[in-house]
């Protein structure tokens, strides 16, 4: 065997050596990488848009659903030195300033937000990015307006009337989400001053109180169940939009219409972020991307009914006709929210249950 013919065989079998050791392009992406994304327990997502967004990444997406927002956020809070989870969605505006405090997520100015209007990006830091907002408003029963030829209140002070005694139920905000937002709407509209004297006009006015947004509207409420004996409810501003889609058999209109006067509705924006030491960097940042492009956010409407943050997103028929949000919503600073809520919550309950 000549010197050259050795020396071929010798680069030959490195050359194998080499290749067998080298990953090939599959081996190297490997299966689907996994994204956990805690959540609160209403949100949903179209089954075919998960797919995309699995597909497209090479990704699987796990939703961890961990009860209501306030109980979610504690999750995310007590587990931030070993994180459940990537990515975290549905703190809303009323617990916003207790998670950035906590420091329970990384910050990403995802490219998006240039189309996001800037009155709903509440934190200059882009920790916590906005996804979606609702009004919490009053809905009422039409057909009882109607039949009674009583008018329909316009104003939060409207309540306290005598024509309007234990005609309305609300929910609890020790216990329920729109329940604390109507608290913070009386508290925008008539001041830390005076918001306790409307409750004790209201409590003297046969306010009904119940604990969860299910009881007050599908059990208390006449415009939704029709058997209920209160024809106000505190619910959302989409809520009628709900109505008209899931009437069996078919309505031309919805049997219950919402209170968008001035101030009348307190708006709640929800938001998503990376949480602090994900080892998913990368892929949190592209499904935080996906949550705020327009095929994600036209999906919200109808599965979570809430209005997308991105006005290139088009609105479903239902929400153009039926749920106008609020020209003038109710607000507070996130950072007073955060200082006062459980005191808010305390006197309101003395004021009112006690």
């Amino acid at each position: 065997m000549s010197r050259i013919t050795r020396l071929l065989m010798v680069l030959t079998a490195a050359a194998l050596l080499l290749a067998a050791c080298t990953p090939t392009p599959a081996a190297v992406s490997g299966g689907p990488v996994t994204l956990t994304v805690m959540t609160h327990d209403s949100f949903a997502i179209s089954a075919e848009l998960v797919t995309q967004f699995e597909q497209a990444h090479n990704a699987t997406l796990v939703f961890v659903p961990s009860g209501d927002t306030g109980a979610a956020l504690n999750r995310a809070i007590l587990s931030k030195e070993a994180p459940q989870a990537d990515v975290f969605y549905g703190v809303d505006n009323t617990f916003l300033a207790r998670a950035l405090q906590a420091g329970i997520f990384e910050p990403y100015a995802s490219p998006l937000l240039t189309d996001i209007p800037t009155s709903f990006q509440l934190d200059s830091e882009n920790r916590a990015l906005p996804v979606d907002y609702g009004d919490v408003c009053l809905n009422y029963d039409r057909a009882y307006f109607e039949d009674h030829n009583l008018p329909i209140p316009q104003t939060l002070a409207d309540l306290a009337a005598p024509e309007y005694a234990g005609l309305l139920v609300i929910e609890n905000p020790a216990t329920s989400s729109p329940g604390l937002a109507f608290l913070m709407a009386t508290i925008a509209n008539f001041t830390e001053e005076r918001y306790i004297d409307f409750w004790s006009d209201l409590r003297a006015n046969g306010v009904v109180v119940v604990n969860d947004w299910e009881t007050a509207y599908y059990t208390n409420f006449s415009g939704s169940s029709g058997r209920g004996p209160q024809p106000l409810v505190v619910s959302y501003n989409s809520s009628p939009a709900a109505e008209y889609i899931f009437a069996d058999p078919p309505v031309d209109e919805p049997p219950t219409g919402s209170i968008t006067a001035p101030l009348a509705c307190y708006r709640q924006i929800e938001f998503v972020g990376i949480l602090a030491g994900t080892q998913q960097r990368a892929l949190a940042e592209q499904f935080v991307d996906f949550m705020l492009s327009v095929p994600f956010q036209e999906d919200v409407p109808e599965q979570m009914f809430v209005f997308p943050v991105n006005p290139n997103a088009k609105l479903p028929e239902a929400f153009e006709r039926f749920a106008p949000p609020a020209a003038q919503p109710a607000t507070l600073d996130p950072a007073l929210v955060a200082e006062n809520r459980d005191r808010w919550i305390e006197e309101w309950t003395q004021t009112v249950l006690r």
